[in-house]
């Protein structure tokens, strides 16, 4: 092992509803370029543990399980999750001077912003099959989260994948994988030697149109349904496609095909809109709500992330969810 220590606090007896883990780093915004200086708001960021944050505002039991250094930045990324209400209690601190992960973010035009990682051996990228094992065991969870950016950290964080899959397997939990491409991490085709051999274990696939073929055999049709019918054949229950301004499409092993657009929000900060996405389907799906519900609250919350600053920070509660329904200009008093 690379040196982590037990976890920052006991387990608790009750099994959540889901469990996801990654790296969740120390995000500094900045108002403008870099080079030019000037005031940074300090948050944490991680596609996972953004997941996660939106499935508890939400009223859901969610774990999240990582690694971060024994360092300020650590305890911010420990606390945040914590205080929405996300049970830490499979992540640890790495005792062998690892840093926690950071994250860069500036504007550059109204709608492009530039995101700088430091994240090579970090803790994050230290995360290893024993922790995921003791965070799984401990009380395993109805659903499995996993994204394409854990197993591109390191050979140890794609161990704790696979490890995860076999345990979800074992313990008849569902899969829920969202690509999450960074070509900054790992290259198309080391991403795709990974992810298609995933496929019999994904029970629902989360992917953007380009992000497809990833999880298919080289030679795959250009046309997104017939890929979608692809994966189905794989054994993936189903597959949504996310459209960004178009919406999302969803793709059945039952033949069904379910469309959503997107909900019409003045676009503030687009960060974060996929795992907001992903938390919105997992809620419904855990409410055992209908297919058109699950896609339907996907494209909610991922509207909710749209119309606001930061990774996580725009996620509603249950109670909001009806807000982007409200006419122009309403005062909620």
């Amino acid at each position: 092992m690379t040196g982590t220590d037990t976890a920052p606090e006991a387990a608790p007896a009750t099994a959540p509803e889901v469990l996801t883990f990654g790296e969740t780093m120390l995000a500094l915004r900045g108002s403008g370029p870099l080079r030019l200086g000037g005031s940074m708001d300090v948050s944490v960021a991680g596609a996972e543990s953004n997941v996660a944050i939106g499935l508890a505002r939400l009223g859901h039991a969610v774990r999240w399980a990582g690694a971060v250094g024994a360092d300020e930045a650590g305890e911010l990324v420990l606390r945040t999750p914590r205080a929405e209400g996300v049970d830490v209690s499979g992540a640890s601190r790495d005792d062998g001077g690892a840093p926690t992960g950071l994250m860069l973010a500036e504007p550059r035009l109204p709608d492009v912003t530039r995101v700088h990682y430091y994240r090579a051996d970090s803790a994050g990228s230290r995360l290893e099959a024993c922790s995921l094992e003791r965070a799984f065991t401990a009380a395993p969870p109805k659903v499995l989260h996993l994204t394409g950016i854990t197993p591109a950290l390191s050979r140890s964080a794609r161990s704790a994948c696979a490890l995860a899959l076999r345990l979800a397997a074992e313990h008849s939990a569902l899969v829920c994988l969202d690509v999450n491409f960074r070509s900054r991490l790992w290259s198309s085709e080391e991403a795709a030697a990974v992810l298609r051999a995933w496929m019999p274990s994904v029970d629902v696939l989360i992917a953007s149109e380009d992000e497809l073929p990833l999880c298919l055999p080289s030679g795959a049709p250009a046309d997104t349904a017939l890929r979608a019918k692809e994966l189905l054949a794989l054994g993936v229950g189903e597959v949504m496609v996310k459209l960004g301004a178009a919406g999302a499409t969803a793709y059945g092993d039952d033949g069904r095909t379910l469309h959503a657009p997107a909900r019409p929000v003045r676009a503030v900060d687009t960060v974060g809109a996929g795992d907001a996405f992903v938390a919105g389907y997992l809620s419904a799906f855990l409410d055992g709500s209908t297919a058109e519900a699950r896609l339907d609250r996907a494209v909610t919350t991922g509207a909710f992330a749209v119309a606001s600053r930061g990774d996580w920070e725009g996620a509603p509660t249950r109670a909001e969810l009806g807000l982007l329904s409200a006419p122009a200009d309403t005062v909620v008093r």
